[in-house]
């Protein structure tokens, strides 16, 4: 029983600690991260990064990260995101240029919902198909 109390204070504490992070961050970003930098960066990771790199990165995480893990990761990231960071265009293009790389076969079947609630909200395009090769 008394466990039971101490879940709803942890998860509240979990979600304000969360928050604050994540709006310090986004602000920091937004504030200071030149928009040429980030389009440098997105440049590079479309144009510069091999087809290679970024399918033994891919098959890395499915064998290194259980699925439990991944489950949990995408989980978290759907409830204590808060929706400044969804507002940020900075923080949605860049987490937009990394996440369409996310193949949908190594996200659990038990998390297809969240990650579709996250691809929604951060507008994260499908995977490009001649990149998953």
């Amino acid at each position: 029983m008394a466990l039971k109390k101490k879940l709803p204070k942890l998860d509240s504490i979990n979600r304000s600690l969360a928050k604050k992070g994540f709006s310090l961050f986004v602000r920091v970003v937004d504030k200071y991260a030149p928009d040429r930098l980030l389009l440098f960066a997105l440049n590079f990771l479309d144009k510069h990064v091999p087809n290679r790199l970024i399918s033994f990165a891919i098959k890395v995480v499915k064998k290194l990260a259980p699925r439990r893990l991944r489950s949990t990761a995408i989980a978290a990231a759907d409830e204590y995101v808060p929706d400044e960071v969804a507002n940020s265009r900075k923080i949605c293009t860049v987490l937009a240029a990394v996440g369409k790389y996310i193949p949908d076969e190594i996200i659990p079947p038990e998390s297809t919902g969240r990650w579709e609630n996250l691809r929604t909200k951060f507008h994260i395009p499908k995977l490009v198909s001649s990149r998953q090769k």
